[in-house]
């Protein structure tokens, strides 16, 4: 058939230069897509071999190529660890810390430039995206440092004779299945992550990109972000959720949005513990040059600030508590719980604002549950570390807060915490600002059954230095019209009411009303209480407050003595009373009856 358009000179030379390299690039094309799929799947399983020394095995189960469109689709990919060479490894001390369990339905390079990696050496990719990845990832602490003899060189250097350079664009992966499982604890911890998305951006593997070390794994920024994650303990005391979090290596920061731990209901947790029922919940948390890499890897946690704004933390202590074990409670101290940590722990500075601490106990005499508040809690906490070269060069952890007692009475407190002692010493300073005694009902009513009917706090201070044997400091308490209502059970009502004649009797001949009294003498106090090894961290340092207090509202020992030997007195009066009235009544029962038989 002859060809009657290819009538003029210029056609042909068209179809020459132009129109036939195109029919032979679109032959190619076919041909080189059925044939090369077999060549690529055994080039990625030799190079993913090699790269990894044998641990893993790489596999796919089809391929297509669009030369025209520069794209690249890999189907059904697998990465998968050769157990035999990874166990091989354990035993030579020299397996890697995690291990890694990858299957992709669908691999798809986009804007991928052929030309520029034939005749340039320069592998141009714009981007790559993973389609319903998912990931096993499995970690158990096999050493604390690298152990394997590295090649020293860079991935340029390594590349060099093959490649001028390598770049992508972008690396996307949606809609990550991630199942990570942590043996490096006593139990296994599982965690399975859903909402989860990885992308990396700008990789570029060049000379000058070779020592950049603004880069990770030589990518610009490789940003994490899991949405809607719950998860649970594995006591099954507790959930966790986290509302939504992103780490961002361009910034080494992480921020977590939306976390709450939080405990079974009462009756649930008391069945199945004996320990305190807490709970934390937290509106934001910044996390900042966070070195991910080594938490990753050993479990370090190093971080130049934590920051926590807005949140809540609750402590209700264990009614049901069991004998005492007799171990010594100095494990409480926060110096002692810091170095007993199962982290490497480095942070230069924790921030925390608006945040509210509650403590609530149930007292049994009372049927009642009584709250203790610390609201909208503001301070920074500075060398928050156990870790061993941090400590030698600073051994002080000094904590600065501000809090609003009962939500009203302003309370600064200071910490200076010893890291490295076992004697676990510290001190604590700190004063209570202008608040009404009433604000304290809450707690004193139905934890110690006295309640505050009028008077003002003024100020309250303390100065303490203590170890785990020893507290001893200053107390200062000043307050007026100090008035107080005792109480106890009514069982029958479920309620509290007042012991009328002990009250009054505590008004008028026990408490102090004013501090300075109306001479102006001010009575201050001085403490030394020794902390019997069954005490808790707070519950000693309440007690050496208390110890502190009683003095300043009159009860010293000599009052209380005193107002003890009244009260007995009392009670033996009452008691002697109730047994003449039984007596009275007794005799006139008996008179009554003689004059019914007509006897009296």
């Amino acid at each position: 058939m002859k060809l009657n358009f290819l009538k003029h000179r210029w056609q042909k030379r068209l179809f020459k230069f132009v129109l036939i390299p195109v029919v032979v690039i679109l032959v190619l094309a076919i041909v080189v897509n059925r044939y090369w799929s077999p060549i690529l799947a055994s080039k990625v399983k030799d190079v993913v071999l090699k790269s990894s020394d044998g641990l893993y095995k790489a596999d796919f189960s089809d391929a297509e190529l669009h030369i025209l469109r520069g794209k690249i689709i890999l189907y059904n990919i697998t990465l998968k660890p050769d157990t035999a060479v990874y166990n091989q490894r354990k035993r030579l001390h020299l397996a890697p810390n995690t291990l890694v369990e990858l299957t992709v339905k669908r691999l798809v390079i986009n804007h991928a430039h052929p030309f520029s990696l034939y005749f340039q050496k320069k592998l141009n990719i714009g981007q790559i995206i993973l389609s319903e990845p998912k990931l096993k990832v499995t970690y158990q602490l096999n050493h604390t440092k690298d152990t394997v003899v590295k090649d020293h060189r860079t991935a340029w250097q390594r590349i060099a004779k093959s490649l001028k350079s390598v770049h992508i664009g972008n690396i996307l992966l949606n809609d990550v299945n991630l199942d990570y499982e942590d043996y490096s604890g006593n139990k296994v911890a599982i965690s399975k992550l859903r909402e989860l998305s990885l992308s990396a951006n700008d990789l570029l593997i060049d000379s000058a990109t070779q020592t950049d070390k603004s880069r990770l794994l030589y990518c610009r920024d490789i940003v994490t972000e899991l949405n809607n994650y719950t998860g649970e303990t594995p006591s099954g005391l507790y959930t966790y959720k986290i509302k939504h979090l992103k780490l961002s290596t361009l910034t080494s920061q992480l921020n977590i949005e939306g976390l709450a731990v939080q405990p079974l209901k009462p009756d649930n947790f008391f069945d199945k513990s004996r320990k305190d029922r807490l709970g934390f919940l937290a509106d934001s948390i910044q996390i900042n040059h966070f070195d991910y890499l080594n938490y990753h890897k050993y479990r370090t946690f190093s971080a130049r600030s934590l920051s926590v704004a807005g949140g809540k933390i609750t402590a209700f202590t264990n009614p049901v508590k069991g004998p005492d074990d007799g171990s010594d409670k100095v494990k409480t101290f926060p110096n002692m719980l810091i170095r007993k940590l199962n982290l490497d722990l480095r942070v230069d500075t924790v921030k925390l604002r608006r945040v509210d601490v509650v403590y609530s106990e149930f007292n049994k005499k009372t049927q009642q549950t009584g709250a203790v508040e610390f609201n909208n809690t503001s301070g920074t906490i500075l060398n928050l570390t156990n870790n061993p070269s941090a400590v030698a060069k600073n051994n002080i952890s000094d904590v600065t807060l501000v809090s609003y007692f009962m939500n009203y009475g302003r309370l600064d407190v200071q910490f200076k915490f010893t890291l490295n002692d076992d004697n676990a010493p510290f001190s604590c300073k700190g004063s209570l600002g202008s608040m009404d005694f009433s604000r304290l009902n809450p707690a004193t009513m139905p934890l110690a059954m006295v309640k505050m009917t009028s008077g003002k706090v003024k100020k309250f201070s303390f100065d303490i230095a203590a170890n785990s044997k020893v507290f001893k400091g200053k107390v200062d308490f000043l307050y007026n019209d100090l008035k107080v209502v005792l109480l106890k059970p009514d069982t029958a009502n479920d309620r509290l009411k007042r012991k009328t004649i002990i009250s009054i009797f505590a008004n008028l001949f026990v408490i102090k009303h004013n501090n300075p009294d109306e001479k102006g003498k001010l009575t201050s106090s001085y403490v030394v209480f020794k902390r019997p090894k069954d005490f808790a961290f707070w519950k000693t340092i309440w007690k050496t407050l208390l110890t502190g207090i009683k003095p300043c509202i009159g009860l010293d020992e000599k009052s209380q003595k005193a107002t003890k030997d009244r009260i007995d007195e009392h009670n033996k009066n009452k008691a002697e009373r109730l047994k003449n009235k039984a007596e009275r009544q007794k005799r006139k029962a008996e008179r009554k009856k003689l004059m019914d038989e007509g006897k009296f």
